[in-house]
C-alpha cells in the first residue's frame, strides 16, 4: 500500500507530547467500559440464533502464563502456575469450547482463521500444546483454517518445540521481539536475551513456517535514538515476512505505572509520543527502501502478494470471533462478550456448568458501522463502497464532521471511493479514532 506524506496544516489542533498513564489504543468499539454484566443475556441469545449468511468463524485461545511479566505489560497473565494448574486451565478452556461447539450460532461452521495470544501461548510444553490443539480439533475440524497465529516469547522456544508447533499446523508465527539489546531487554522486564531471538528465528525458518512476523516496541524504558536505529537495522537484516511496531503505552495497571504513582510522577519516563512516531515513521521509511510495504498503522510486509493476516482483516471485517480463556473477548452474532478477568472465578464457573462471561454489549446498527470503520482506517485507507454496500451508510456522510476536522488537518484525503490517511495521519491513527466516535463514548484524551 503506498501511503502519502502529507503534512498536517496549521489548523492540525495541538496534541498531548508527554506520555502519561493511559491506554490509547483502540481495539474494539463501542469502548469496553460500555459492556456490562448485566447484557450477558444478550450474548445466550446470539448463540442460540443461527448465524448470519457468509459471516466467517475465527477462533483466539488465550494463554495467559508467562516466565516474567513485562513492565509495560496491562494483559492478564500469571508467572506462579505450575504444571497442574496450566492442565486443569486447558482442560477449563477445552470444556468451555466444548458448550459453545454444540450451539446454533456455529451452524455448521469450521473456523477459518486461529489465534493463540497471551501472555505467551509458547510458554506451553509440547505435551500441553498437543493436549490444547488435538482437543479443539476434535470438536470443530481445522480442515477450512485459513491462518493460524501463534505467538512466542523468544526465550521459551527449543528447536524440538518449534518443529511441534509447525507440525500441529501454525502458519504464522509472531515473535515478540520488543527490542534487540540485552539491557534494553532486561529493563522493561522481558525475559528473553538477544542471543536467544537469533537462535530462535534461525530455526523457525529452517522449519518452514510460511510467515514470521516480529514485533518491535518504539519508547521502551532507556531507549535511544542509536539503540532504535540499531533494532530497524538488525530487523532487516533477519528479513522477516513482517514486522509490527508499536508504541510504547503506560497502562493503569502496568508496573511503570506503579512507580510513577508511588513517585508522584504524572509523565512516563519513556520517549514522548512525537518522538516515537518519529522513530516509527524512520522505520517504516527504511523498510520501504529495502522492498518492503507499509499495509498498516503498526505494519510493513515483505511480499504484499503473499503476505497476509487473516485473523486482523476478518475481524474488521465482522466475522464471529469465539474467543476462549480468562479476560479473551469475541463477538458472536452482533453482540461483544469478554470473559472474567481472573483465573479462579473464570475455572470455577466452568466446573460448575456455567459459562465464564463476565459482560457483554450488542452494539446498535450505528456503532456496528463504527467500529468496522474505525478499525479498517487503521489500514490507511477505506472504501466508501464496502461501507454502502453493508451497512446503507456512506463514511463521508455519516461520519461528515470528524471527516471534515481529519481534512482540515491535513491527514485525510477522499477521492471517488477511496478515504486515505496521509503517512503522518496513520502514525497517530488511534488518536484521531474518536473523531468518529458517538459523542458518548469520546474520552477527549489525546496523545
Amino acid at each position: 500500500m503506498s501511503v502519502t506524506t502529507t503534512q498536517p496544516t496549521l489548523t492540525a489542533p495541538v496534541f498531548q507530547k508527554e506520555t502519561t498513564a493511559g491506554n490509547y489504543f483502540v481495539s474494539n468499539y463501542p469502548p469496553f467500559s460500555y459492556w456490562k454484566p448485566a447484557m450477558v443475556p444478550e450474548l445466550e441469545a446470539a448463540m442460540a440464533r443461527p448465524p448470519a449468511a457468509a459471516t466467517p468463524l475465527g477462533l483466539y485461545v488465550h494463554i495467559p502464563f508467562c516466565r516474567k511479566r513485562c513492565h509495560f505489560c496491562y494483559f492478564k497473565v500469571y508467572t506462579d502456575k505450575d504444571s497442574a494448574a496450566i492442565r486443569g486451565y486447558l482442560e477449563a478452556m477445552l470444556g468451555e469450547f466444548r458448550r459453545y461447539a454444540s450451539q446454533p450460532f456455529i451452524g455448521g461452521r469450521k473456523p477459518r482463521f486461529v489465534y493463540f495470544g497471551g501472555g505467551t501461548p509458547s510458554y506451553l510444553s509440547v505435551d500441553q500444546l498437543k493436549q490444547l490443539f488435538g482437543g479443539l480439533q476434535r470438536e470443530l475440524a481445522w480442515d477450512e483454517v485459513e491462518e493460524v497465529t501463534f505467538e512466542c516469547e523468544p526465550g521459551t522456544l527449543t528447536d524440538h518445540k518449534l518443529k511441534a508447533i509447525r507440525e500441529l499446523g501454525v502458519t504464522r508465527l509472531s515473535l515478540g521481539v520488543e527490542n534487540f539489546d540485552d539491557h534494553i531487554l532486561e529493563i522493561n522486564g522481558r525475559a528473553h536475551q538477544g542471543k536467544e531471538i537469533a537462535r530462535a528465528y534461525e530455526y523457525a525458518r529452517s522449519v518452514g513456517f510460511p510467515q514470521i512476523n516480529i514485533d518491535l516496541i518504539a519508547g521502551m524504558l532507556e531507549e535511544t535514538e542509536a539503540n532504535w536505529r540499531a533494532c530497524v537495522r538488525r530487523a532487516l537484516e533477519l528479513a522477516p515476512d513482517s514486522i509490527t511496531i508499536y508504541e510504547m503505552e503506560i497502562p493503569y495497571n502496568t508496573t511503570i505505572y506503579q512507580r510513577m504513582k508511588a513517585e508522584g510522577k504524572l509523565v512516563a519516563p519513556v520517549a514522548d509520543w512525537e518522538t516515537k512516531r518519529r522513530w516509527v515513521h524512520e522505520a517504516f521509511a527504511e523498510f520501504e527502501r529495502a522492498g518492503y510495504t507499509v499495509a498498516s498503522a503498526y505494519t510493513a510486509v515483505r511480499d504484499k502478494e503473499r503476505t497476509r493476516f487473516v485473523y486482523r482483516d476478518r475481524l474488521w471485517s465482522g466475522a464471529d470471533l469465539l474467543s476462549l480463556g480468562v479476560a479473551s473477548f469475541g463477538h458472536i452474532g452482533g453482540t461483544h462478550y469478554q470473559n472474567h478477568h481472573d483465573f479462579d472465578p473464570y475455572v470455577k464457573a466452568l466446573e460448575a456448568g456455567r459459562l465464564p462471561v463476565y459482560r457483554a454489549l450488542t452494539p446498535t446498527a450505528e456503532e456496528r458501522f463504527i467500529r468496522e470503520f474505525v478499525l479498517q482506517f487503521k489500514l490507511g485507507r477505506v472504501s466508501r463502497e464496502y461501507f454502502r454496500g453493508k451497512f446503507g451508510m456512506d463514511p463521508v456522510e455519516q461520519c461528515a464532521e470528524g471527516v471534515s476536522r481529519l481534512k482540515q488537518w491535513g491527514f485525510l484525503t477522499v477521492a471517488g471511493d477511496e478515504m486515505r490517511l496521509s503517512r503522518e495521519g496513520l502514525l497517530q491513527v488511534d488518536r484521531l479514532l474518536q473523531e468518529f466516535f458517538l459523542p458518548e463514548h469520546r474520552s477527549g484524551r489525546y496523545s
